[in-house]
């Protein structure tokens, strides 16, 4: 069972975004993203037809044969008749349950160094906006959802919203999407590791750390606090992937 969590179109809307080039691989691999990073989370239905294939800026033949290949890859189903639509089947795996990583050494360097650039500038983006309530709640909301997930795999999926959300809040579509392929790394290489107790109260603090710099304005704050989360990230999975 997967905590609540806030806003999901809000993710969504800045998550997906139109396809430029091979569109159907790109649709797959984008909606397959967010509902592995729990954009779309297991049991929800996935947005209208014509409101996905708009958003995603695709026909809608195309739409529909990237969600069979989806279907197909167990991520969801499909219901017909009145009511129905596609509904997300997938369950975030336990975690330390998952192969080993294809990224190591050079590569785990490269995907951690590249989130300790983006995910930092992000927080420092988002400070320096001029958030509305709405927005520095669901803020406040998406890190305690982290706090509140009830279980190992919940924890995880509830972990990239917020770093999602923070992103989001930045209000700049380059950034959210380095963010997103950044977490979607992140997500495969913490996949092999067990969640660790002391690690996911040291993380939930951290993230406070954040919001509390970002609601304050604080953007050179918000900045190092996000470098010091990542950096314990990455020496968790140096030690343990290598």
């Amino acid at each position: 069972m997967t905590a609540h969590v806030p806003d999901v179109g809000r993710l969504s809307e800045a998550v997906l975004r139109p396809a430029t080039a091979n569109v159907f691989e790109t649709t797959v691999e984008q909606l397959a993203t967010a509902i592995r990073l729990g954009v779309f989370v297991d049991g929800e239905q996935l947005p209208p037809e014509r409101d996905l294939a708009e958003r995603l800026g695709v026909a809608r033949n195309t739409l529909r044969d990237a969600i069979a290949a989806l279907r197909e890859s167990g991520l969801v189903a499909t219901r017909r008749g009145r009511g129905g639509g596609t509904v997300v089947t997938y369950v975030t795996p336990e975690p330390g349950s998952g192969p080993v990583p294809v990224r190591r050494g050079a590569a785990l360097a490269d995907a951690l160094d590249f989130r300790r650039i983006v995910e930092p500038g992000g927080a420092w983006l988002a400070a320096r906006q001029n958030l509305a309530g709405d927005q520095r709640s669901w803020l406040v909301d998406s890190a305690a959802a982290v706090w509140a997930a009830p279980d190992s795999g919940a924890h995880r999926i509830a972990d990239s919203r917020f770093h999602l959300a923070v992103a989001t809040l930045s209000a700049s579509p380059m950034l959210i999407e380095s963010v997103t392929r950044a977490q979607a790394a992140l997500g495969e290489m913490l996949g092999a590791i067990p969640v660790l107790p002391r690690n996911i109260t040291h993380s939930c603090e951290q993230h406070d750390a954040v919001v509390a710099a970002i609601l304050g304005g604080d953007a050179d704050t918000a900045r190092a606090a996000m470098e010091e989360h990542c950096d314990a990230t990455s020496a968790l999975l140096r030690g343990l992937i290598g």
